[in-house]
Formats: C-alpha cells, structure tokens, sequence
C-alpha cells in the first residue's frame, strides 16, 4: 500500500497536493527526507506537508535567482501568508500546497499560532539582517525552528508533554547548526545569524566575517556556538521516549544527522567560507541502517 492510502488520503486533488509537498522534500531536504523515511507510511506525508509549507515559504525569501527586490519578496510573502493563514483558519484551501497543509493541520489539531509564528520569522528575514543577543535571535528561532518541532510532535505521537520541550531544543539545535554551516550563504543574503554581542565577545565582527577568512577569533566563535548545539542535543535526547516507539528512530536519526553538521564543521577545519560542510554519505547510510533495525519491531504493523 502507497503512503497516501496507507495514511487515508484518497481524494484525488489532495493527492497531488501531497505529492507535490514530498517533491519539495526529496528535492530540498534529502537528509529530512531520508529520515522521513524511517516514519510508517501512515506518518509520512504529514510530514511532508509541513516541509513543503516551509520550503515553499522559504523559497518566496531566500530564492537567490528570484529577480525579485525585497519590497516585492514582501509582497509576494505577505499576500501568500494572508491566503494561507485563512485556509488554515477555515479548515479548507485551494492552494497546491495549502491543501495537504490545511488537512494535516485538522488531523492532528495542529494550533495556527505555530503557522503565524513560523510565518512571522520568515518576514523578519526580509526586515532584519542581523541580531544584538541570543534573546533577540531565538524570537526569531522560536517561528522559523521551535514550531516546527511542536508542529511534528502530534504526528509522531505525543506520549508525554515532556516530548514538546524536546523537540522545540531539536528544532532550535537543527537551526544553530545551520546558521554555522551555511554563514557564508547567509552573508551572501545579506545576514548574520551569530548574536553580535556574542561575536564581539570574541574579537569578531561583521567586516572580518564579510572578508570570508578564517581566523582564529572567527574559529573560537564557532566553537562555542557548536558547544550550545550539542548541549540543546543532549538535552533533547531524553525526551525522545516519550514520543510513541515507532517514531523515536526517525528522531534520534535526525538529531544524529542534523546536529552532526557541527562534526563536519570540525572536520573541515571550520573554514566554512572555502566549504560547505556535508554530512558524508557513508555517515548517512551508517545512521540510516542502525535506525532501520530499530524501527523493524514495529514493521510488521505498517
């Protein structure tokens, strides 16, 4: 059985919006989408439906190839949240990814305020390029990482309300690690996500960053934002059994892979101006198959 019907999606519309949904994530989140895969069929596409909610969104701000000003990116983003939010408030949506967005969202009782808050930080994207604290920058993680947690929570299956603030610490330390991967893109868009009070702590500040060249007080900045991704990991790591067992795999593959981008950072010298730091595919596969063996107990039910 496919996993449309497996999970009780046969109109054939939502199909197509739930298909194109998966596209986005094949296509964009290939280690998301792998570890999607360690989910049973009857989970996967909800899943699928929040990432291609995300990408899409993403993509309105960040499509670097887009001949867009910012003024029109706001406009094209502010005009797509209104329908958006409005579909999702009255439970039905024309839109080809509001559709499966929409549906997932009733399923699984999923709050519009998550949505509202996610949709707010990618219009702090088009307002803000850099950020004074930590405090100030997690206002922004909370919508654009956080929420995506508490939006996962219920379709992993929520056995302990302890699992929330589990997957919020997930969320934000999936972002972190990003943010310290991709800072050199993210100059390139016109943003810093390191909190400056933090860069100025350690001799660094913005024109240095912009030069794209490692130095050392560049290399102790980035080692203390990969100690506070890998403590928001640990402190993640427990809550992971109280999500229901056939989903805690998917998680703690996630976490591996996400959270192991910091590794790779590590391994490449932390010169990520020069290189994009990648998990490797054998790492990939060696997490992916210690995950499957973990999810063959409760195969046989999918």
């Amino acid at each position: 059985m496919d996993e449309l019907t497996s999970a009780g999606i046969l109109d054939p519309h939502l199909r197509k919006s739930y298909e194109e949904c998966k596209r986005l994530n094949a296509l964009h989140g290939k280690t998301y989408y792998l570890a999607t895969l360690l989910l049973p069929k009857s989970k996967r596409p909800f899943v699928h439906a929040l990432y291609g909610f995300a990408r899409y969104a993403d993509e309105i701000v960040d499509d670097l190839s887009s001949s867009l000003t910012k003024k029109e990116k706001q406009v094209a983003l502010r005009s797509w949240r209104i329908g958006i939010l409005s579909d999702l408030e009255n439970g039905s949506s024309r839109d080809h990814i509001g559709m499966a967005l929409t549906d997932t969202a009733k399923r699984f009782a999923i709050p519009l305020a998550h949505f509202t808050s996610f949709l707010d930080s990618m219009e702090m994207d088009l307002s803000l390029s850099e950020y004074q604290n930590y405090d100030e920058l997690m206002k922004y993680v909370y919508g654009s990482a956080a929420v995506i947690g508490l939006e996962m929570a219920p379709i992993l299956g929520v056995l302990d309300p302890r699992a929330n603030d589990g997957a919020m610490k997930l969320g934000i330390a999936f972002q972190l690690a990003n943010f310290i991967r991709d800072i050199s893109e993210d100059l390139d868009r016109g943003r810093v996500y390191m909190p400056q009070d933090e860069m100025h702590a350690y001799g660094v500040d913005r024109d240095m960053l912009e030069k794209k060249v490692l130095t050392p007080e560049i290399i102790d900045l980035l080692r203390f934002q990969i100690a506070r991704v890998r403590r928001l990991q640990a402190e993640a790591e427990p809550t992971i059994q109280f999500l229901a067992k056939e989903s805690r795999p998917c998680i703690r593959a996630a976490s591996e892979l996400y959270c192991g981008i910091v590794d790779e950072v590590e391994s490449i010298g932390y010169d990520v101006f020069k290189r994009r730091a990648g998990t490797s595919s054998l790492r990939r596969a060696r997490v992916a198959g210690v995950a499957f063996l973990g999810t063959l107990p409760h195969r046989f039910s999918w």
